[in-house]
């Protein structure tokens, strides 16, 4: 069963969601976990795509577009994870909605920042997973 694990940004942070799923993308690209990070649009998955450059000057997070390469030849994936293959674990959910897919995946991230419309969908699909079972965790970061 799909570990669920609620990464939820503190009030005042400066970080937003986009942020917090580098971070959770580079700490599962640590662990040794292949990594989907399934966005809404094109815009947004082109905007993680020009973070995750950009992210940290100490490390370098590899990545692509999930419709420009062969799914299993990259650790990170972009896009709309719905065409991801089998061969990755971990899918970061940036997206209002759940993933109708994300029981595919061991583990699914879920990046809360402090807009209150993104925090409210964030409380539906706790919900969601709670009421079907789903292993929770919540994680307050600065």
């Amino acid at each position: 069963m799909t570990q669920v694990d609620f990464y939820i940004l503190k009030d005042g942070s400066k970080r937003d969601r986009f942020e917090l799923a580098c971070l959770v993308t580079e700490k599962a690209l640590n662990a040794g976990h292949r990594v989907v990070i399934h966005t809404p649009s094109s815009d947004v998955a082109q905007k993680m795509d020009s973070m995750l450059w950009t992210y940290s000057d100490q490390s370098f997070i590899p990545h692509e577009l999930l419709d420009n390469t062969d799914s299993s030849l990259n650790a990170v994936l972009i896009g709309n994870a719905q065409s991801a293959h089998e061969e990755h674990d971990v899918l970061i959910n940036l997206a209002a909605d759940v993933p109708t897919f994300f029981s595919r995946f061991q583990r699914l991230a879920e990046c809360v920042d402090i807009d209150e419309v993104a925090r409210q969908s964030s409380r539906e699909r706790y919900r969601f997973y709670r009421d079907r079972g789903y292993p929770l965790n919540t994680h307050e970061i600065a």
